[in-house]
């Protein structure tokens, strides 16, 4: 069981895709699946991360507060900013302009753990960067999509705030009381959690692909374009500003997939909840839950390699 959850985390992007591509060509795979059930399936997500978090966690935040404020800087800052230039340079339609910012304004993703992990990045301040900016999201998130998307449509910034606290804080705060008050329990299944996150993000895409699959094969070239672009500036930005503060590598390779990461899923669900007079909103969290595990999989084998190429260079110095 245990080699078949290390498979099922190691190839989440490929298992996404594979999910979007069935709910694509064959909706009604996942179309059974009422949308309002995406909300449920992200706070089943949050409850994993609750389960995960520990204190010393939470003091990376307290013991590092320098590298902790850039990274969220960088989040709530990257992200919004780069959707608001997209939507304005490629001149999406209101529907499809208002889902990308709301995946800008987003806290970072669930798998970016995972993805930093595995490209050999600072795992410390990856889970401190999640945390914080997760916790941060039921003000900043409803408030830059207010700045960011006010004059395009009406934004109920009380009513996003209320179901983000809802779908991210309240389960991560039942997590963490179940890991302080069950801790046999929470031991013996955190190690299946990242494979089961990673299945329900699937099921989560397979939902939202299957309701918007006529609309995605219509004229989901240009959103599917800037969704990529998105994400990929994200994630240069993110590493060129730890670059330029001189920090360590490790730090650089945190901050990059912390900020082009995003938790999409949310953005879905936003958007499907608050947003439901645009149906169309809800396509570009979709894409980018898809995309971003693949280009986070592949950032992570390129950071593997330039790591076992810089160690090979050391030996043959020697």
């Amino acid at each position: 069981m245990r080699v078949l959850c290390d498979f099922i985390a190691r190839w989440m992007g490929l298992i996404v895709l594979l999910v979007a591509i069935v709910s694509l060509f064959l909706p009604t795979s996942f179309i059974w699946i009422a949308p309002k059930a995406i909300s449920p399936l992200i706070g089943v997500i949050m409850f994993g991360m609750g389960l995960t978090l520990s204190p010393n966690d939470f003091k990376i935040v307290m013991s590092r507060p320098k590298d902790i404020l850039i990274g969220c800087l960088a989040q709530f800052t990257i992200m919004p900013l780069l959707a608001w230039v997209l939507t304005l340079v490629f001149s999406l339609p209101k529907e499809l302009a208002l889902g990308v910012i709301l995946v800008g304004c987003c806290p970072g993703g669930t798998a970016s753990n995972v993805i930093t992990y595995l490209a050999k990045g600072d795992l410390a301040l990856s889970v401190g960067m999640t945390a914080c900016s997760t916790l941060l999201a039921p003000i900043m998130t409803p408030f830059l999509v207010w700045l960011m998307a006010g004059t395009m449509v009406e934004t109920d910034t009380l009513g996003m705030l209320l179901s983000i606290v809802y779908v991210v804080i309240a389960p991560i705060i039942v997590g963490l009381l179940c890991q302080r008050f069950l801790p046999g329990l929470t031991k013996a299944v955190t190690p299946y959690l990242p494979a089961f996150s990673s299945l329900t993000i699937a099921f989560v895409v397979g939902i939202v692909v299957s309701h918007n699959a006529g609309r995605l094969m219509l004229g989901g070239l240009t959103v599917i374009l800037v969704v990529m672009l998105h994400n990929l500036l994200g994630l240069l930005l993110g590493f060129t500003i730890g670059r330029m503060l001189r920090m360590e590598k490790s730090k650089c390779i945190a901050i990059c997939i912390e900020v082009g990461m995003q938790n999409s899923g949310l953005a879905s669900s936003l958007a499907n909840m608050h947003f439901a007079a645009y149906p169309l909103a809800t396509i570009p969290g979709a894409i980018f839950s898809v995309w971003h595990n693949i280009s986070g999989a592949l950032a992570a084998k390129a950071f593997q390699a330039k790591d076992k190429e810089r160690q090979d260079s050391t030996i043959y110095n020697l």
